[in-house]
């Protein structure tokens, strides 16, 4: 705040005589989600209900895709350490739908935790805590894939894909959301 303006903002001392003084602009009214009452209670209520049933069915969906032998990752099933090898094998392929649907679907994969994180925990709303806690996410499925299925290994582009996927959603959607309903971090 300039000099001249904290000048304006704050009275020089008692109004003269016979002039009223300034009154002061009402503060804003915060958003909806954080006012306090029944109504704006219930609408959150409503949108964690609705975050933790998407939740569990974004498990059992994230379950049912991975823990599944893929026959388009049929002929790589030895674990992928390196960062870009198995993209590059997709994107080698003839076949741009079969490496659209790779690259596209583990996209897809990693973005409800870009929503669904700032949503439900007050404290992983921004994009660093939403990319570790995916990667930490994605790095056991890709483990529980590897250990348990026949037919699918580790891969760290898998990984990457959908961290980057959540990553996506938070910046566009996951922050703001996960503000309205928690309010500002301190």
């Amino acid at each position: 705040m300039t000099r001249a303006t904290k000048v304006l903002a704050e009275p020089a001392g008692p109004a003269p005589a016979g002039v009223a003084p300034v009154a002061a602009e009402p503060a804003p009214r915060p958003p909806f989600l954080r006012r306090s009452g029944w109504a704006p209670a219930l609408v959150r209520a409503m949108v964690l209900l609705v975050a933790l049933a998407a939740t569990v069915a974004f498990a059992v969906a994230l379950a049912r895709v991975t823990l599944v032998p893929s026959p388009a990752s049929r002929d790589l099933v030895h674990a992928n350490l390196r960062p870009g090898a198995s993209l590059r094998a997709y994107l080698d392929q003839p076949a741009v739908r079969a490496a659209a649907q790779q690259v596209g679907g583990n996209l897809l994969l990693g973005m409800p935790f870009g929503l669904l994180f700032p949503v439900l925990f007050r404290r992983v709303r921004g994009p660093l805590a939403v990319t570790a806690l995916t990667a930490l996410v994605m790095v056991t499925v890709e483990t529980a894939q590897a250990a348990l299925v026949t037919g699918r290994a580790f891969d760290v582009d898998d990984v990457i894909l959908n961290t980057t996927g959540a990553l996506l959603v938070c910046l566009l959607v996951g922050r703001r959301l996960g503000r309205a309903l928690h309010g500002r971090r301190d």
